[in-house]
């Protein structure tokens, strides 16, 4: 979460939106710090995280007309704060409100103690204070909504990027631990009284071919065996540096032949480049069975249940690093691309959803209606929400 929000702040800042809060976790705030204008925090609910933009919701409170308020004013009488509670009147020039303009023209009309007009231009930092809060106004220009259409797409579409390229470097350092696949076929488990065990297969056996047919992808031979129910096959396999024959016959299940034995690619040490080219496969591979996971869901074919939320995601995690750092650190890039991919989807609430709305924007070469799109997305998130709660509680049902 911290990257895809991060790739979202990034962008936000390059593009001079004004970022209001970078929040990891959901809830109550647990500690805050502000750095320049953005207030940075962490809150008690560990999932989920936020970049808050201005103009993507309502800005900061309205100044009505004929209301009282007292104006700090700097040394060249521009307004710095902007006070709303009585007790704090004392800090500044109280004013009686004719009309104020936060956004664009920044500047606020009103009558002094002694009943004259008086005006007097905002700082574009100026900070309001009310109800013990502080809040800063952002002028038109620093807010989500003033900038082009390539921006905003831009600072959305960061954030799954940025998930994206996390899963690409997480893939390269686990091929750096533990090397990449070499183009030498072999088995793994054998499982006991499978025809593989029966034939004589052993565990780290190197296949050369099948039928005379070189193989030189695990693909090959796993579409070989499964092609070949009841049919005898022929394999020409090295171990301990010995070339040997082995019949062997698939047995049939659901239509597809089985020998009851993991097919894998034995591992050599990795270079860079090929390290690199091993994350970048990996991460295609992945993508590509994370949308059919998607299609499943969708099409019915996947129920509830086999739906993991945060309890179960942090059991997986657990598992994971009981089976050591590489185990940990694949297990965290497979987790970032879900992440991402998950928010193209054009779900409501979802970056999906927002670019759908930037590209509607642009077919019509006008933005469609703020409040019915925070509308779509409140329901949307809703409706997360709601499956977050249903998915948490069968991960607990899993459990106790």
């Amino acid at each position: 979460m911290f990257f895809h929000e991060l790739g979202h702040f990034l962008f936000a800042k390059k593009a001079g939106i004004f970022v209001r809060e970078f929040s990891l976790g959901l809830g109550p705030k647990l500690f805050s710090f502000k750095k320049r204008e953005t207030q940075y925090s962490l809150r008690i609910l560990p999932f989920g995280a936020y970049v808050r933009m201005a103009g993507e919701d309502p800005e900061v409170v309205e100044i009505k007309d004929g209301q009282t308020l007292a104006l700090k004013l700097d040394s060249k009488g521009k307004v710095t704060d902007i006070y709303f509670d009585e007790k704090d009147f004392s800090k500044g020039i109280i004013i009686r409100v004719k009309s104020a303009d936060l956004e664009r023209e920044l500047t606020i009309k009103g009558y002094d103690q002694d009943e004259h007009l008086v005006n007097y231009s905002l700082s574009r930092e100026t900070v309001m204070h009310y109800e013990k809060q502080s809040v800063q106004i952002a002028p038109w220009d620093r807010q989500f909504g003033s900038k082009s259409i390539l921006d905003r797409f831009a600072t959305i579409l960061a954030g799954p990027v940025f998930n994206i390229i996390l899963t690409i470097v997480l893939f390269f350092v686990v091929a750096m631990m533990v090397g990449v696949p070499s183009e030498q076929v072999s088995f793994g488990k054998v499982n006991p009284g499978s025809p593989a065990d029966k034939a004589g297969i052993q565990q780290g056996d190197i296949v050369l071919s099948v039928d005379n047919t070189p193989i030189k992808k695990d693909t090959e031979l796993i579409e070989k065996i499964q092609k070949s129910p009841g049919k005898e096959l022929i394999l020409k396999i090295e171990r301990n540096g010995t070339t040997k024959e082995i019949t062997v016959i698939p047995e049939e299940k659901s239509g597809k032949g089985l020998i009851g034995v993991e097919v894998g690619h034995l591992r050599e040490e990795a270079t860079i480049p090929k390290a690199a080219s091993s994350a970048v496969t990996n991460t295609a591979k992945m993508t590509a069975l994370i949308l059919d996971s998607f299609r499943l869901l969708f099409s019915g074919n996947v129920g509830m249940n086999d739906l993991a939320g945060p309890v179960g995601i942090m059991k997986i995690t657990s598992d994971a690093a009981k089976q050591g750092m590489a185990t940990l650190i694949n297990w965290a890039g497979m987790l970032s691309l879900y992440l991402g991919i998950f928010n193209l989807l054009p779900i409501p609430a979802l970056d999906g959803s927002r670019l759908l709305f930037l590209t509607i924007e642009g077919v019509r070469g006008k933005p469609i209606d703020p409040q019915k799109e925070s509308m779509v997305h409140l329901v949307g998130f809703a409706l997360l929400m709601l499956l977050m709660i249903i998915v948490t509680v069968n991960d607990v049902s899993k459990i106790f």
